[in-house]
C-alpha cells in the first residue's frame, strides 16, 4: 500500500486512553504504560507514531512531555506529538524530548502569527497541522471549542504558508467506528491534490483504509480499531 499507517496513542494522565468524540467524560483506559504500547507497534513493523496529549489539550500546556521521552527514547518511531503546544517554550520542551514533528491546531487558529514566527524558524516541514472539523469548521482546545472558520479556507492558508503535511479528523465520527469522512476527503483532495493528506477518525476495518487510499488519503491515523481488535497488529503489518 501506498498510504501510510500512523497509529495513535492518547494520553491522559499518563495513560493510554481513547475518548469519544473528544467527550473527556467518555474516556476507556486501554494500557496503562503507553511505552508497552508503542513497543508492540514498532515490533509490528510501524515507522510512525501519532502521540496526543489531552491533558496538554484540555489545559493549553504541554503536560506530558515526559511519556514523549520515554517512547522517543526507547523506540526507533518518528513520532508527531501535539496536545497544549501554545508558547515558544511548549514547542522546545516537544522537539527536546524527542518529537520530529510539532502537532498544531489550536495555535494556528488563536496566534497565527506567532505559528509563522515558528515556522521561519524551524522550517515548516517541521510540523503537522491538524485541521478537527465539526459541521466543516474548525474546532479547537481539545474539541472544547468551535469556530466559524471554514475547514478549505484554513488548508488553503497554510499550505500558502508552506505546510506540506495536515490529518484532518471528522469530531462527530471519531472513535464512533462508523467509518472514516470519506466524502469530506474527497471534497478536500479535490481542492488540494497535491497536499500531503493524513485521515483521521472513524476507520474501523482494512476496507476504509483501502478506500482512503483510493481517496488520495497519504496516511490514516488509527486509534480505537486497533485496541478494540477490529484492525491486528498483524494486519497493519501486512498492509504497511
Amino acid at each position: 500500500m501506498s498510504i501510510e499507517i500512523i497509529p495513535a496513542i492518547d494520553i491522559l494522565h499518563g495513560k493510554c486512553v481513547r475518548l469519544t468524540q473528544g467527550d473527556y467524560s467518555r474516556q476507556k483506559i486501554y494500557n496503562e504504560h503507553p511505552l508497552e504500547v508503542a513497543r508492540q507497534f514498532e515490533d509490528a513493523g510501524l515507522k510512525r507514531l501519532h502521540l496526543v496529549d489531552l491533558d496538554g489539550a484540555k489545559e493549553g500546556r504541554v503536560k506530558n512531555w515526559n511519556v514523549l521521552e520515554a517512547i522517543a527514547g526507547k523506540t526507533g518511531l518518528l513520532i508527531d506529538f501535539g496536545g497544549g503546544i501554545g508558547t515558544a517554550k511548549d514547542l522546545e520542551i516537544v522537539f527536546e524530548s524527542g518529537a520530529a514533528l510539532a502537532t498544531v491546531g489550536s495555535i494556528a487558529v488563536k496566534n497565527e502569527s506567532l505559528l509563522r514566527e515558528w515556522m521561519l524558524i524551524h522550517g515548516p516541514d517541521k510540523f503537522l497541522l491538524g485541521a478537527d472539523v465539526r459541521d466543516e469548521k474548525i474546532s479547537i482546545s481539545g474539541w472544547q471549542v468551535d469556530t466559524e472558520i471554514g475547514i478549505y479556507d484554513f488548508i488553503e492558508k497554510y499550505i500558502q504558508s508552506g505546510i506540506r503535511q495536515i490529518f484532518c479528523t471528522d469530531i462527530q465520527l471519531d472513535g464512533a467506528m462508523k467509518g472514516p469522512s470519506l466524502d469530506l476527503y474527497k471534497r478536500i483532495l479535490e481542492r488540494f491534490p497535491d497536499l500531503h493528506f493524513i485521515a483521521s477518525g472513524g476507520i474501523r476495518s482494512l476496507d476504509d483504509i483501502y478506500q482512503l487510499e483510493e481517496t488520495g488519503c497519504r496516511g490514516a491515523i488509527i486509534g480505537k480499531a486497533i485496541y478494540e481488535g477490529l484492525i491486528t497488529l498483524k494486519d497493519l503489518a501486512h498492509v504497511n
